[in-house]
């Protein structure tokens, strides 16, 4: 059995890691870890989990009872955490913020598997994709491969509630996000840094720009893309490089109708479905934020760390209904 330790483990990406890991058959949970909430039991903050885990909350960090340790702390708090404690790069180590995603002076792979499969296979340390960006890039990443692009490449997301994390906060609250849309973060989402290092090592040839305008939508998880560009091969071409591509990929599938985003909630696919009209490619990408876009993919990751069939354990029903 694999051991694996969570830290940070009270958030919402925290919460589904937990669900999935405590149902993995290859899987024991060594320890769960919260600063804020030692002393209390798993059930007590996540009450999805009632009547199915006993585990209660370490304060401190035991590295030397696991095999793999999960990072679901905020952005910058990971690179804090192996500051402090050095010796946990000496186990497998999987980042859900984004403090390595970019590379750098450090041994972290970018753990997107549909692109970097070999290197996670032969890696100790993944930085998981952000949400927003593993939906943007699996929805492009094979025309950039396949050298189709004319131009720059345009992104609108929209995201739900949950992305924002567990704590409340004056967009995320229900008084304001219900029946309510909004822009954010218009071309400088901060995904779109991994996103653009992604492009660079398929095509560095590419010198256009992707442009990006996230939104805030009015439901709890989830998030669908529509990229368009201008291209010079026919849908036919189009589909067949999108298929091509993934077509050794567990969870990315590509589809021949418009997807709802109630086809993928609480799965760890992604739907990606590709159109040429007159001349322009449209790509619309649906993943949920909290699996395919953190918890989900990573254990994907670990997975393919340890040898296993990546998609054990993530065999989940989508909320169709």
């Amino acid at each position: 059995m694999i051991k694996v330790g969570v830290v940070g483990a009270a958030g919402y990406t925290a919460g589904e890691l937990i669900r999935i890991l405590m149902n993995h058959s290859e899987v024991e949970i060594a320890f769960v870890q919260s600063e804020s909430h030692a002393g209390n039991r798993i059930q007590e903050v996540h009450k999805d989990l009632i009547g199915e885990i006993d585990l209660v909350f370490n304060k401190e960090i035991d590295a030397e009872s696991v095999d793999v340790i999960f990072l679901c702390k905020g952005h910058g708090e990971s690179t804090r955490i192996i500051e402090k404690n050095p010796g946990l790069l000496g186990c497998k180590i999987i980042d859900l913020s984004q403090d390595f995603r970019l590379k750098g002076n450090h041994s972290f792979v970018y753990g997107l598997p549909e692109k970097n499969k070999s290197e996670i296979i032969g890696a100790s340390h993944i930085a998981n994709p952000g949400c927003f960006a593993t939906c943007i890039q699996l929805g492009i990443v094979p025309a950039i491969n396949g050298d189709f692009v004319n131009g720059n490449i345009s992104v609108s997301g929209i995201t739900g509630s949950s992305g924002a994390g567990q704590r409340p906060t004056s967009t995320s609250h229900f008084s304001w996000r219900s029946n309510n849309a909004s822009v954010y973060k218009a071309l400088t989402h901060q995904h779109m840094l991994e996103t653009n290092q992604t492009i660079e090592s398929l095509n560095p040839k590419f010198d256009s720009k992707v442009l990006f305008v996230p939104y805030r939508g009015a439901f709890t998880r989830g998030i669908i893309t529509t990229t368009h560009f201008e291209t010079d091969v026919t849908e036919s071409q189009l589909i067949d490089c999108y298929e091509e591509f993934y077509a050794d990929a567990p969870f990315t599938h590509v589809v021949d109708e418009n997807p709802d985003l109630k086809w993928v909630v609480n799965t760890n696919k992604c739907l990606v479905y590709p159109q040429v009209i007159d001349g322009t490619a449209i790509i619309v990408s649906v993943i949920d934020n909290m699996l395919k876009g953190a918890s989900g993919q990573a254990v994907q990751n670990m997975n393919l760390l340890f040898g296993l069939d990546e998609s054990t354990g993530l065999n989940l029903k989508p909320s169709a209904f």
